[in-house]
């Protein structure tokens, strides 16, 4: 049995959660150097062959990007494929939203690009904290991307000589961002749910819209399927399978105010993970830059603006607290660029992270702008002048009109205001090389897992990364898990373990409905945004942390003693759906917390108050906390287990983008 050690770097620490010291986690890195390593694993992979595919059954959650590739993949290759998600249409799928671009190694610009130059982009950006072998993979695989998503008819936008064009995102110094527009995500998912349709009417895979999954069925350690229910009628489901996919997603709405879309939720990992699946580095949830800012009490969701605006806009306050001049009437020399100014090198492409900071210590200190003081400015005036409004509309023409629908201020006349918010989760479920989970037969791809980011995602690597997962991992790894099975025929969905599952999730629906008190999901959803933003945000502190786990068990009493749910469980219950997720989201704001306050030093998007550099960067401590954190679950004390980071190529550094 494994033997838990008490952890001894505060009393509050100690309080709140165990070590693990002797679970040993496996990453399955296979050997040799790093340019080798997904060479020889796929060399050397266990196969299945085209006769025997069709016996196996796969069950994929999410039809996003990293879904949908995953689901057309590995139908084309011949297994049986089960699609789940709770849009109504697998076009709905979050994706869908990103706008700005996806990167690719291709060096079509001549400007110094290579898989080497990617790859430590990425694992600087995400301040040394990512595995190396993973984050090599993504840059080596890029630029297969870029020529499938061209031959499915993706419109990325050419230059006049026909070449694809290329533009530059934050914390890069060449461009490598390919991009349709500002609706990048759009039309990548397009290609993907039309490869993934096709195989629908091969009969291939079998699509459930409307279904969400509610609980993950695990039978002698390994996972046979999920509970599912219909949001159409309230009816529950067994689905048994070989394998579970999950590509759910992030949970950035946990905040409430987010760029996410209202139904994003983090309840298809959370429910893994009360199974036994490990988490890891929970906290880790990137702050975008370049958000319209709340305007009022009343809104809901916030809107993004593409990172690539950051291209050929400036950004800017004025030099004078609480400016109510008009932003044309503020002259040059009075207007602070602090990007410009403190990070010359990469200016206003410097990292979200760093860029979402600034932005906050600006505001923070007096100097923010609109109507709430709340925002930044981002502006094209110099833009226009260089290069003209034509051209400048070319490149941005619907963000532009997107931000002149919203807020009837024309951006090619005055500043766009934007303002950071709450946008992607690094962190999600731990998986191996193999984007398999602790749990055999349970793998996470796309941004429901942690791998390929660290503590903090370089803009345009998030598209990327859910359709390499989808097109060219997942169905090489899923295969060589499944050649290990020797033929097992397709779990039954009638064994105990799915019905003790479908038990449970019955009495958990019940259970919320039965509350009858007086606050809307609503309410407790926007006080825990409140709580999270504000103290495990942009910036956190080991005292702001401890008062926010304080008042999450609190808000999660009075969740279970306060809800008001109408309605029944056997029926359309949008109130019900809302209800679950947010009971999940209390649990995973409570561990984001812990995951906070365990990890005392700064790197990346998790930035401690207490350790910075004198000039106020993030502080890490290589010498403690070089390891990725992985959690067990346990309501009360959730228990760490410690993945250590071995660098073999690269010597991490201190982060300098000036």
């Amino acid at each position: 049995m494994n033997s838990l050690l008490s952890i001894t770097l505060t009393e509050m620490n100690t309080a709140s959660f165990s070590i693990d010291a002797n679970y040993h986690l496996d990453a399955k890195v296979p050997p040799g150097p790093l340019e080798q390593k997904w060479q020889h694993f796929k060399s050397n992979s266990r196969l299945v062959s085209p006769a025997n595919r069709k016996k196996y059954h796969i069950i994929v959650v999410g039809t996003g990007l990293a879904g949908a590739s995953a689901a057309a993949s590995l139908a084309e290759q011949g297994y049986n494929v089960s699609t789940f998600c709770f849009q109504d249409s697998p076009r709905r799928a979050h994706s869908v939203a990103a706008q700005g671009g996806v990167n690719a190694m291709k060096n079509y610009q001549n400007d110094g690009d290579s898989v080497f130059r990617m790859f430590y982009d990425t694992l600087k950006g995400g301040d040394f904290r990512a595995r190396e072998a993973n984050v090599y993979r993504l840059a080596e695989c890029s630029a297969h991307l870029i020529d499938q998503a061209v031959a499915q008819g993706v419109p990325f936008a050419r230059e006049y000589s026909g070449y694809l064009a290329n533009r530059s995102f934050g914390g890069v110094q060449v461009s490598r961002t390919f991009y349709a527009r500002g609706q990048t995500g759009q039309q990548l998912l397009l290609g993907a749910y039309q490869a993934m349709m096709r195989q629908v009417g091969l009969g291939k895979i079998k699509s459930y819209s409307r279904h969400e999954m509610l609980d993950l069925v695990v039978e002698d350690g390994m996972a046979k399927g999920i509970i599912a229910r219909n949001l159409d009628t309230g009816e529950l489901g067994r689905y048994a399978a070989h394998a579970v996919v999950l590509a759910t997603g992030g949970f950035g709405k946990i905040y409430y105010l987010s760029t996410l879309a209202m139904g994003c939720n983090g309840t298809a990992i959370w429910r893994a993970h009360k199974r036994g699946a490990l988490t890891a580095c929970p906290s880790w949830t990137q702050i975008h830059p370049t958000c319209l800012p709340q305007s009022g009490s009343h809104q809901s969701k916030l809107t993004l603006m593409s990172e690539s605006l950051r291209n050929d806009g400036r950004i800017w306050v004025p030099k004078r607290k609480n400016e109510s001049r008009a932003p044309i009437d503020i002259p040059e020399e009075e207007r602070d660029y602090y990007l410009e100014r403190r990070y010359p090198a990469f200016g206003n492409l410097a990292p979200r992270d760093i860029s979402s900071r600034a932005a906050k210590e600006r505001i923070d200190a007096g100097y923010g702008v609109g109507k709430m003081k709340n925002a930044v400015y981002l502006d094209f005036k110099d833009a226009i002048h260089a290069q003209g409004k034509e051209t400048i509309r070319k490149k941005y023409g619907n963000l532009f009109d997107m931000y002149h629908k919203i807020t009837a201020v024309d951006a090619y006349q005055s500043p766009m205001l934007i303002s950071p918010a709450a946008h992607f989760s690094m962190g999600g479920l731990w998986v191996d090389y193999e984007l398999g989970t602790n749990i055999p037969g349970l793998f996470a791809i796309g941004e429901a897992n942690f791998s390929d980011h660290g503590a903090n995602r370089l803009g345009a690597n998030s598209l990327l990364q859910a359709c390499v997962d989808g097109y060219y991992i997942l169905p090489y790894t899923l295969p060589h898990y499944l050649a290990a099975l020797s033929g097992e025929p397709v779990p039954s969905s009638r064994s105990e373990a799915f019905g003790i599952a479908e038990h449970e999730v019955n009495n958990s629906l019940q259970q919320l409905l039965t509350i009858q008190g007086t606050r809307t999901v609503d309410d407790f959803h926007r006080e825990l945004g409140k709580i999270l933003y504000d103290k495990c945000g942009l910036i956190r502190s080991e005292n702001g942390l401890k008062e926010a786990i304080k008042e999450i068990d609190e808000l999660m009493g009075e969740f279970y003693q306060n809800l008001k749910i109408p309605g029944r469980h056997d029926e359309m219950n949008d109130e019900l759906e809302k209800a679950g997720r947010v009971a999940d989201y209390l649990e995973i704001g409570k561990e984001m917390c812990i995951d906070a306050l365990s990890r005392n030093e700064s790197c990346g998007a998790h930035f401690r108050e207490e350790h910075q550099t004198p000039e106020g960067e993030a502080l890490r401590n290589d010498k403690e906390f070089q390891y990725t954190s992985c959690w067990k679950y346990d309501k009360q004390k959730p228990m760490l287990v410690k993945e250590p980071l071995q660098f073999e190529v690269v010597t991490p550094t201190e982060r300098n983008y000036k």
